[in-house]
């Protein structure tokens, strides 16, 4: 069976990268953990929120890899010699990944209260006509 995707319509040239783009986040992982929230906070800035209750600063990573945002947590398991009657607080490691648009740039990360925000600013650039001479061969 042939896969058929938008970028090869022929009114759709140079749009190869949107449709690789696309497949990727589809293929993103659809888990429930940690849970998060995305925030449009004004007209060209967004907070992504992550609750991340039981992990401390140097447990989390924040990358940007190939204008994909990748967060990453990694607990360490302190249970040794601990005898729990219930655990349903589980030592768990995470990823999420996030793919930013183009002029997407990440503008800071903090902690608050077991809450991970990421603040995003968009760079807006300027609106540029462009004129094309017609040449004669």
């Amino acid at each position: 069976m042939t896969k058929i995707s938008f970028a090869s319509h022929p009114f759709l040239l140079g749009f190869e990268q949107l449709d690789r783009l696309v497949e990727r986040t589809a293929k993103s992982g659809n888990e429930g953990y940690p849970p998060y929230n995305i925030e449009q906070s004004a007209d060209d800035s967004y907070r992504i929120t992550l609750a991340v209750a039981g992990f401390r600063e140097e447990d989390l990573a924040i990358t940007l890899e190939n204008a994909q945002l990748v967060i990453r947590g990694r607990q360490v398991d302190d249970s040794e010699g601990r005898v729990f009657l219930h655990r349903g607080i589980a030592a768990r490691q995470f990823q999420r990944s996030f793919v930013l648009a183009e002029g997407v740039e990440v503008a800071g990360a903090s902690m608050e209260n077991g809450l991970l925000h990421v603040d995003l600013r968009r760079s807006v650039p300027d609106t540029v006509v462009q004129t094309i001479e017609i040449s004669n061969k």
